[in-house]
């Protein structure tokens, strides 16, 4: 089986004692599971940039990652020498209350299936996108690795946080019996241009763009906003967040989790006032102090990715923001 250190180049030099062979995309084939959504999309961009060899993307209507006869079709089919996992069942406050079994169970059989069937398989390298809601609910900020078993996740989207935490448990203790190397990421909220704008199921960025923008060209007086708006959260443009998976892909090949994030939180009132800043709405915001905050505050300490791997998020959140807001305005009409 692949050792720790392996995942490297040709596959077939890898066996050749004490010869390093430089990374080299060029060597590598990648499955990339969720690679067709918000997320997803930016990563294949970004792997076809650096001259990726390979990139299968397998689509739900074809592989169900929740049954293991899929995944063993999907591996044989793609042949990787990389396996990145990016998919998953996931929604807002919101989504995650209505559906707490289905985040859970989806979450947990996708992940054990493929880390388990990439092992068997002899994949060099496995590289698992988690979540920060894996994080205790009242973890001090900012949030660093060591904490992320010190107490139980926020309520309201701990079966989500959990599922994709033993992702985590998983890889090392499969790194600790059989030398599988694969490796764990903790990304913060996400948001950007493309990303889900549903208001039963989005996150609260595209959720709030699209209210505020919509109530500022109807000239409503009002919108309608969750909770109290004192909860902070931090938010990582999903460029950043692409570049910050390629490069730990690249460059690191170790047991412990690693925070991907921009290391600076805004309380959700603020961040409300600053899209309606952007937008240029100057109606009033209705909070609905009935509906919950979530976790109090998200804000991690990002110095592991950059003394691990050399990420740092540079997208500015102001400009990162105006950027989503003008792809959401440019929408052809009715567009969903």
């Amino acid at each position: 089986m692949p050792g720790a250190g392996e995942g490297r180049g040709d596959p077939g030099l890898r066996a050749l004692v004490g010869v390093t062979v430089p990374f080299r995309w060029a060597d590598q084939r990648v499955l990339l599971t969720g690679g067709s959504g918000f997320l997803g999309r930016v990563v294949e961009a970004k792997l076809k940039s650096r001259g990726c060899a390979g990139i299968v993307v397998p689509r739900s209507k074809e592989r169900d990652l929740r049954e293991v006869d899929q995944v063993r079709r999907a591996l044989g089919e793609a042949r990787p020498t990389m396996v990145i996992h990016l998919a998953a069942v996931v929604g807002g406050i919101g989504a995650n209350r209505a559906n707490p079994g289905r985040f859970f169970y989806d979450n947990a059989v996708m992940g054990i299936h493929l880390v388990e069937e990439a092992r068997r398989a002899g994949i060099a390298k496995f590289v698992a996108v988690g979540t920060v809601c894996a994080y205790p609910k009242m973890t001090p900020v900012p949030f660093r690795e060591d904490d992320l078993w010190t107490g139980y996740p926020e309520e309201t989207n701990a079966p989500y946080g959990l599922a994709k935490k033993m992702l985590l448990v998983q890889l090392q203790a499969y790194r600790a019996q059989y030398g599988f190397n694969g490796i764990y990421l903790l990304p913060v909220n996400l948001y950007g241009p493309n990303d889900s704008l549903d208001l039963e199921t989005n996150h609260v960025i595209p959720a709030l763009i699209r209210k505020i923008v919509d109530a500022k060209e109807a000239n409503a007086p009002s919108v309608p906003a969750w909770g109290t708006g004192k909860a902070s959260r931090e938010f990582l443009y999903v460029d950043d967040a692409a570049e910050g998976i390629v490069l730990a892909a690249e460059r690191y090949d170790g047991g412990d989790p690693v925070n991907l994030g921009a290391g600076a939180e805004i309380t959700i009132r603020d961040l409300t006032h600053l899209i309606c800043e952007l937008v240029g709405y100057t109606g009033g915001i209705v909070w609905d102090p009935t509906k919950p905050d979530g976790q109090p505050r998200r804000c991690l300490d990002v110095s592991r990715a950059k003394e691990r791997f050399g990420f740092v998020a540079k997208t500015p959140f102001r400009e990162g923001l105006a950027r989503t807001i003008a792809w959401y305005r440019s929408r052809p009409a009715g567009a969903p």
